[in-house]
């Protein structure tokens, strides 16, 4: 019964930081609509295009949540993405590979990737952090190595990707805004689809498979999993494989929306996976997430990178220093609430 207790606190805790984030989003739009209305930001076009962007994020950022519920943590994402849109850009445009086989390949690496990271995280008991560091080390190496110049995808390299990077979806016209003389139709890309169903499907993971369950235990407290006879190596290791194969399709998707690759490409996104998960609730120290939150925490940060744009006078780094300060807050809370819950078990 007191396990009990304890869980539900640890959830209440959880359920009021998700609060914060959803009431945070909700009042930087409202407060974006009010002050650059006349600059288009009420528009569905304008929420539409912050899902277009950060689809690929998206992916990232769920990876990531599923490995900080363990307790850990991968910065090697931001480099696995350069690497994939290279191999992607430069494969089409240089060796004249197939779209699909291209794709297929990116796929395969996640996975080895993942199963390396994994294993020297779960089963040699390397600190995540130094063993992310070297796959990031070695990720921004290799895309050097493919290729130093900035490779595009055009239409002429492959008509397929091309396609496929221009698709659109069309909303009704009735939800558009007016031009000059009609209303233009909102659209989005099928990477949103794609980012929004791998939300779903760790969503369904996390709170509907024993691998879900067992992420939590693990992060809740490794020693008690492992008593409980919870496999602990394994269930990291499928969460580094996880996170990497989510990664590599959101290079997918993040080459889809830039159509090139270079060495330079996606520097810090593995920062900003970081912050989306904490912003969205995820707990540094593990047992507590939800992708949910994550994907909120995906669309504050893509909301500030949009107020700034769209502002026109702010220099581009100030999205970094709100991002940052936001992440500073949440942390602050995360601590917080940790406190409370200490003193209440005392």
């Amino acid at each position: 019964m007191m396990e009990k207790t304890k869980q539900s606190k640890k959830l209440s805790g959880h359920s009021l930081l998700l609060m914060i984030t959803v009431i945070l989003f909700i009042a930087m739009y409202v407060a974006g609509c009010i002050m650059y209305a006349n600059k288009g930001f009420t528009h569905l076009q304008n929420f539409l295009n912050i899902l277009i962007s950060n689809a690929g994020l998206i992916c990232v950022a769920s990876g990531m949540t599923c490995v900080m519920l363990t307790g850990g943590i991968d910065i090697s994402v931001g480099s696995l993405i350069a690497m994939d849109c290279m191999i992607l850009a430069d494969g089409m445009a240089n060796k004249g590979w197939n779209a699909v086989f291209a794709i297929v390949l990116v796929l395969i690496i996640g996975v080895v990737w993942g199963v390396v990271q994994g294993f020297l995280v779960g089963y040699v008991k390397i600190q995540p952090f130094i063993v992310t560091m070297a796959g990031m080390f070695f990720g921004r190496g290799m895309t050097a190595v493919i290729n130093t110049e900035q490779v595009s995808i055009t239409k002429d390299v492959s008509a397929t990707f091309y396609n496929m990077a221009n698709a659109k979806i069309n909303l009704p016209q009735s939800w558009g805004y007016m031009a000059k003389t009609h209303k233009i139709a909102p659209y989005i890309r099928p990477s949103v689809l794609i980012a929004l169903a791998v939300v779903v499907v760790i969503w369904f993971i996390l709170k509907y498979t024993k691998f879900g369950r067992v992420l939590y235990a693990v992060g809740g407290n490794e020693t008690s999993a492992s008593m409980m006879g919870l496999n602990v190596k394994k269930t990291k290791m499928k969460a580094y494989i996880l996170s990497s194969v989510l990664c590599s399709i959101g290079g997918i998707l993040y080459c889809l929306n830039t159509q090139k690759g270079y060495v330079q490409q996606a520097k810090g996104l593995e920062m900003d996976a970081i912050a989306a998960a904490v912003i969205g609730g995820t707990l540094l120290t593990g047992g507590v997430g939800n992708v949910w939150g994550t994907l909120i925490g995906v669309l504050i940060t893509g909301t500030i990178t949009s107020l700034v744009m769209t502002n026109g006078k702010l220099l581009s780094s100030w999205s970094n220093i709100l991002t940052a300060a936001l992440l500073c807050l949440f942390i602050l809370l995360q601590a917080v609430f940790a406190y409370i819950q200490r003193r209440s078990e005392s």
